[in-house]
């Protein structure tokens, strides 16, 4: 639990100060994870606003939502993994405190991951990855393909083999930002087109989302930031700048000296589908189909019109293609044939589904898949970007992460030590250190084996 503080006050982690009017923290990016920091921080007693001119409209609408740090796993990956299981562990409590916030569901599915292999190559790798698990002591098992068909019946004739990790689960992350926006209305919240509300005086709303695109970030004399220029020139001045943009951070930071974020854009595309009877899927289903991953991930519909898929009827999630391509927001026939062909050679009755959506977007990637989380080397200054395919899974830990920072609250030894790797200085100059954090790598009195490190895995 985070310690409050008096909103106008300047928090034990925030940067410099800055003139009367400013708010405590600028959030640059209204995707899941900027709005779950803005959210965090709103309730932690911090003035907040958070730039965006299409909240939601990047990763977080094309996500599947897939929780899954065991599934996810792969070879050569250790401080991906403990980082994720880490990550998967606070889900539970902020689905639970969102809902109680917001009023709203989050479509949070508990209900496990099914992994089927197409062909005997396919098994091969599937029982490869499975010994990778066991190595980790991750809870997966295999499954005879019976047992498959007793979870699911709706699997096609030719499966070779399954697997089952009960403990990885999914989340509808577009009802998961609705409810964000939700929450952060309830704690007094301006929204609306190149609105500014409440920026003025610090006595205003407590949160503010300002439909606007940060070109730049304004720094002080000493080379300090004290806040971000809009797309209409306008300034918003704040003690903390957090930045959460997506893969366009490292372009908004490209000229700040000290500060190197190399996100680049890796684009995947995402189909819903109306799941109809032939197609009632009673959990995530992963599969291998020789040798190209698919999902398709269930939602329930959601009360009220709340959800953004298929009203009143259930819907699938299909995906994902994964390209080193610009974010060109363009769909090809090419990779929806590709995932339709997988997915459908696992579950024939896809065929038989309405193809409701297609949506291109780009995740955030950095060179060594894992985000940018914290303090950098200038004064107030912050990420939180870099998050891959996995920013539904990490939003609520970057968030607790970022908060922490702010208020001056330690995180439990465990959760600390899994996000010593996500360091925002790993790809600057050698002795570039975050403002304010310590060096946990370089200090003597840090045993990360003892913190919580997973044992060294040889890629196989």
């Amino acid at each position: 639990m985070h310690t409050p503080v008096r909103p106008g006050s300047r928090p034990p982690g925030a940067g410099p100060a800055v003139p009367d009017g400013a708010r405590d923290v600028v959030v640059v990016g209204g995707g899941i994870v900027g709005l779950a920091v803005a959210w965090r921080a709103t309730r932690a007693g911090l003035t907040v606003t958070v730039l965006d001119p299409s909240p939601g409209d990047g990763a977080t609408h094309a996500a599947a939502g897939m929780l899954a740090p065991v599934t996810e796993a792969d070879f050569g990956e250790d401080d991906a993994l403990r980082l994720h299981l880490a990550a998967a562990g606070a889900w539970p409590g902020f689905a639970a405190d969102l809902r109680a916030a917001s009023g709203a569901d989050v479509g949070l599915r508990t209900a496990g991951t099914l992994t089927l292999a197409y062909d005997a190559d396919d098994l091969a790798l599937l029982r490869r990855v499975l010994a990778l698990h066991a190595e980790h002591g991750l809870a997966s098992h295999e499954l005879t393909v019976a047992d498959a068909r007793r979870r699911e019946p709706y699997l096609g004739p030719r499966v070779a083999g399954a697997a089952w990790a009960p403990e990885d689960h999914a989340v509808d992350p577009r009802a998961t930002h609705a409810a964000l926006l939700g929450a952060l209305g309830a704690l007094g919240t301006g929204d609306g087109p190149g609105t500014v509300q409440g920026v003025g005086s610090r006595t205003a709303a407590h949160s503010v989302v300002v439909r606007a695109s940060a070109t730049r970030l304004a720094l002080g004399p000493a080379g300090q930031v004290v806040g971000v220029h809009d797309d209409a020139g306008r300034l918003h001045a704040a003690g903390t700048v957090i930045v959460a943009a997506g893969w366009e951070s490292g372009a908004l930071l490209a000229d700040v000296p000290g500060v190197v974020v190399p996100t680049r854009p890796v684009k995947g595309q995402t189909l819903r589908l109306d799941a109809g009877p032939d197609l009632a899927l009673e959990h995530v289903v992963r599969g291998v189909v020789q040798g190209r991953p698919v999902y398709v991930v269930p939602r329930d519909p959601l009360p009220d019109g709340q959800g953004h898929g298929c009203a009143g009827h259930r819907e699938v999630v299909v995906g994902a293609t994964t390209e080193e391509n610009p974010d060109d927001r363009r769909a090809t026939a090419g990779g929806v044939f590709a995932l339709l062909r997988d997915a459908r050679a696992l579950l024939p009755g896809i065929d038989e589904a309405a193809l409701v959506d297609v949506t291109p977007r780009a995740r955030p990637a950095t060179p060594d898949n894992l985000p940018l989380v914290g303090p950098t080397a200038v004064p107030g200054l912050h990420l939180a970007t870099g998050h891959g395919r996995n920013g539904i899974l990490l939003a609520p830990l970057t968030a607790d992460a970022v908060v922490a920072g702010l208020t001056g609250t330690a995180l439990p030894p465990t959760v600390a030590a899994a996000l010593a790797p996500t360091r925002t200085d790993r790809f600057a100059e050698p002795g570039v250190a975050p403002h304010g954090a310590p060096d946990l790598g370089n200090d003597p009195g840090f045993d990360a084996a003892r913190a919580g490190a997973l044992p060294t895995t040889t890629p196989r």
